[in-house]
């Protein structure tokens, strides 16, 4: 956790960087990596996606990213004690055991159809956020994609946060991992018209994607308020943004 928060905080915009525009000193390598990226995603992302989602049917796909995600809910339950959370650690873990137990190890969600309230879905880049840690630069790193420094530091430590993954025996605590990347193939069939706007219709998909994905974690963080630390990312103005969750393309 310490190395985490040393090298998020290690990168700062300097003095003459621009406010509102975003902090990528590493543009030239990132663009690269994107590149990367979207080979990776036409050659076999995509067509395993689409495979994948007109084999498997809808109920099972539901039922697979159900569960992958239920078992994502006790690293979310670490990190909301970390940012002090407690309300939110309670009703997430309240989530988990009925999901767990009730649901089948989270295949169906009967804590939904209880009214039981939406998981926080905490991770450490939001506790770094919550610690004060800055953004630092824009970064797109090979198969995860866009990310940032704070939350690719993040997403170091989640490696090792979910305490699951110190209780179950292998072959058992793979599941988790194939269910996690099943999850992701449907994720991006479900998505895939938006998808491939961004990566393949846009005249620079580069700077959109960078565009989407820091108006989409802004959002989820809630950065951008009266009580929140200047960022260089904010819109010196207090301008609004659209909710990234909009298809940017739809008519």
């Amino acid at each position: 956790m310490i190395l985490a928060v040393v090298l998020a905080a290690c990168s700062a915009p300097g003095p003459d960087h621009p406010p509102g525009t975003p902090f990528d000193p590493h543009e030239q390598r990132n663009r690269k990596v994107h590149a990367f990226n979207k080979r990776l995603d036409r050659a076999v992302l995509r067509p395993v996606s689409l495979g994948y989602a007109a084999v498997v049917p809808d109920d099972i796909e539901t039922a697979v990213g159900r569960f992958a995600f239920n078992l994502s809910l006790p690293q979310g339950i670490v990190n909301s004690i970390l940012q002090g959370n407690m309300k939110g650690a309670t009703e997430d873990t309240y989530r988990f055991v009925v999901n767990t137990t009730l649901g089948l190890g989270g295949l169906f969600d009967p804590a939904t159809e209880l009214g039981m309230p939406e998981a926080t879905e905490a991770d450490f880049g939001q506790t770094l956020y919550v610690w004060g840690v800055r953004r630092g630069a824009y970064v797109e790193s090979p198969i995860f994609g866009p990310s940032t420094e704070r939350a690719s530091a993040g997403r170091m430590v989640d490696l090792f946060t979910n305490p699951l993954s110190y209780f179950i025996d292998t072959p058992e605590r793979y599941w988790g991992t194939a269910a996690n990347v099943s999850a992701g193939l449907s994720q991006r069939a479900r998505f895939s018209d938006t998808m491939d706007s961004v990566l393949y219709d846009s005249a620079d998909s580069y700077a959109q994607a960078r565009s989407l994905y820091l108006q989409n974690r802004s959002f989820k963080l809630g950065e951008g308020g009266a009580d929140t630390y200047l960022d260089p990312y904010d819109d010196p103005y207090g301008a609004t943004y659209e909710d990234p969750y909009d298809d940017p393309y739809a008519e």
